[in-house]
Order: structure tokens, then C-alpha cells, then sequence
């Protein structure tokens, strides 16, 4: 992809609905051979970018779903604990001296790649999508970690030595921004913040992603959740619920949004029963007109 346009366009050929900014982020992403971090409220589409950037660059996509704990030993690689004692019980019954059995068991062949080393791996003949997933759940150690391979591509495996990244993973991260990301991160990163988006842009995002979903009941579901989106809430329904209760209501071949439609189906896009008490009966019949009303 060689400007701008090219990105929008590989991203609208994939469904993805993205506006100029982001396209020009993951331009200069590409270009600069630096990560990508998005930061956005949940279900506003950031994991979807690196899994429409693998369609896009017909690549490999490797996922660390990040958490709180995330060790070392599940993010980038651990021994073959089973695998070293067999071994070693070989070498023993063939006599071989315990310096010679300790070189052998520290080998490549005994490790155990966890996703970061799978990413930089020499046998790939392309580099592949890299997604660091909701690094906000993670301790800070962790990004302290990832320093040293955003920055160089390499990672060090005290038994072995360095590995570094023949083609570098083309990096994407995301924050849900439950605290903030170091600046030392940040400062490798291309970043863009991802908001909620407009009505248009998030009619035309059903459009693409619920094909068989009714103009009318199409722009009904977005306007009630747009309008929904103004309420206090506990967990404000992103785009990926839309989505989803576009294709709910399709399903159910629905033309038209109801009271009762959308109280009966209020947990698709709703996740916290609180919310839901608070949405059903007259707050759903009040946003219900409103939607209808919207040309």
C-alpha cells in the first residue's frame, strides 16, 4: 500500500469503515516499521484492525490476550520440562557427562515458543500480525518487557542468546484505558484513539458487516444506539454489540424496531442487569420513537 487512499481502501475492501486518521495511522505504521497502539472504549473496533490488517497483507495473526499475572513463561517462551528429563535420562544411559547433557537440553528444540517468539521467529518468509491485546489488564513489569522487542525486534533467552526478527511483526496494541500506558511504550508507537463513531459512519459499518439487515430496521438500530450511548450506563454498548444485535434482529426478521423487540432482545447489546432495569419499559419506548423518527 503506497498512501493513504490505498489503506482506506484495502480496509473498506475488507469492511472495515475507518476514518482518514486511522488510515493515515496505520499508513505511517507500515511505512516507519513502528507498532500501532489504539486506545478506545471497548467494542469500538481496535482488535478488528490487526485481524483486517492480516486479511489485508495475507499474513499470519498471533494473539497475546494479555491479563493481569502475564508472565514471561505464557508471553514468550518456557522449556520443555518433560521433554529436557527424557533427554537427560538418555544421555545418562549413554554415558554422557553432565556438561554435555546440560548443553543439550538448553537447545531450541526444547523450547517452547509462546507468541512474542513466534512473532520474531527467522523461518517465517513474511512478517506476520502481531496483536498485543488490551495491555491495560497487564502489570506494568510486562511492558517493561516489551521494550526491548519493540525496539530492536529481538528477544533474549539467557540459555541460547539473542533471537532477532528476520521480517519484524507488524505490531498492533490496544488499551481500553482502564490506566495508562507508560510513556517509554508509547514513544515506539504510532498512536490513534479510537472513538465512538458517528451515526453515518456506524449506519455504514452495519451496512457492510449485517448485508441482509433492512435499510430502515438498519438505521432504527443505530439511532437507538446512538441515543443509548447518552444514557448513564454502566457498560455503554460499543459497535461490535450493535453489530451483532443487527444480525439478532435479522434473524428474527425483523423489519421494523419495536418496545417489545428491543426489550425482549436488550441483552445483546446490554451486559449488566442493572443497565438492562434501567433501559426497559418506558426509557426503551421513548428511544424507540426517537429512532423512528430519524429520516
Amino acid at each position: 500500500m503506497n498512501s493513504i487512499d490505498d489503506v482506506m481502501q484495502a480496509l473498506q475492501a475488507q469492511n472495515y469503515i475507518a476514518e482518514r486518521g486511522l488510515a493515515m495511522a496505520i499508513y505511517l505504521s507500515l511505512a516507519l516499521k513502528k507498532p500501532l497502539f489504539l486506545e478506545g472504549e471497548a467494542g469500538v473496533g481496535k482488535t478488528e484492525i490487526a485481524k483486517t490488517l492480516c486479511a489485508i497483507l495475507d499474513t499470519d495473526l498471533i494473539r497475546l490476550q494479555c491479563y493481569e499475572g502475564l508472565d514471561v513463561n505464557t508471553a514468550v517462551y518456557e522449556w520443555n520440562y518433560t521433554r529436557q528429563m527424557l533427554q537427560i535420562r538418555l544421555l545418562e544411559a549413554q554415558g554422557a557427562a553432565s556438561g554435555e547433557a546440560l548443553r543439550e537440553i538448553f537447545a531450541p528444540e526444547f523450547l517452547i515458543k509462546r507468541p512474542l517468539l513466534q512473532a520474531i521467529e527467522g523461518s517465517r518468509d513474511k512478517a506476520p500480525v502481531l496483536l498485543i491485546d488490551e495491555l491495560d489488564r497487564a502489570d506494568e513489569e510486562f511492558e517493561a518487557f516489551l521494550l526491548e522487542l519493540l525496539s530492536d525486534w529481538q528477544i533474549t533467552v539467557p540459555e541460547i542468546g539473542t533471537l532477532k526478527a528476520t521480517h519484524p511483526p507488524v505490531v498492533v496494541l490496544t488499551s481500553n484505558r482502564t490506566r495508562e500506558i507508560h510513556d517509554a511504550l508509547k514513544r515506539r508507537c504510532i498512536y490513534y484513539w479510537i472513538d465512538y463513531p458517528s451515526l453515518d459512519k456506524e449506519l455504514r459499518i452495519v451496512r457492510a458487516r449485517v448485508p441482509a439487515a433492512e435499510e430502515r430496521l438498519a438505521r432504527q438500530i443505530v439511532a437507538f444506539v446512538q441515543e443509548l450511548r447518552r444514557v448513564e450506563l454502566y457498560k455503554v454498548p460499543g459497535v461490535a454489540e450493535t453489530i451483532d444485535w443487527a444480525a439478532a434482529l435479522t434473524a428474527l426478521s425483523a423489519r421494523d424496531l419495536s418496545a417489545d423487540t428491543v426489550d425482549d432482545t436488550l441483552g445483546v447489546i446490554l451486559k449488566y442487569q442493572d443497565d438492562v432495569q434501567k433501559v426497559q419499559g418506558a426509557l426503551v419506548r421513548e428511544l424507540v420513537a426517537k429512532a423512528a423518527a430519524v429520516p
